[in-house]
């Protein structure tokens, strides 16, 4: 099931990838929609694929990786507490660089209780592929 989901995770990274070689897109905007998928993967209960976003999650070890995952379940419950939950993640701005493979995205998350919170989300772009830091 990790394995599935991790693929559908490269596919669609390399696909943006592969969009920004051919018509050479804004890697600011390609570490923002990889950000956002990352954290609507978060909101969707896939914890795993939230935590596997993260760079260089498969040198960590099970064990590790677990207790990660069990943080992300025990956030999303918190929101769910104290703001009936985050009902939706924008893109508002983007600052990259590129020569430094490194990207500062920032999203807003829309609380269940009409509040809205401003997030700075930091990016690190390895091999072609944008992963949480």
């Amino acid at each position: 099931m990790k394995q599935v989901k991790m693929k559908n995770l490269l596919y669609i990274l390399m696909g943006l990838f592969f969009l920004a070689c051919s018509s050479t897109p804004d890697q600011g905007e390609v570490a923002a929609r990889a950000a956002k998928q990352y954290y609507d993967y978060l909101l969707q209960g896939d914890y795993a694929s939230f935590v596997d976003g993260h760079f260089r999650h498969d040198s960590i070890p099970d064990t590790y990786r677990e207790q990660l995952i069990a943080n992300a379940k025990m956030y999303m419950n918190q929101q769910t507490v104290e703001h009936r939950g985050i009902k939706d993640v924008h893109i508002v701005q983007v600052k990259a660089d590129t020569e430094k493979h490194a990207a500062n995205v920032f999203l807003v998350f829309a609380y269940g209780d009409s509040t809205n919170e401003e997030i700075v989300v930091p990016m690190v772009e390895n091999k072609g592929v944008w992963y949480l830091r």
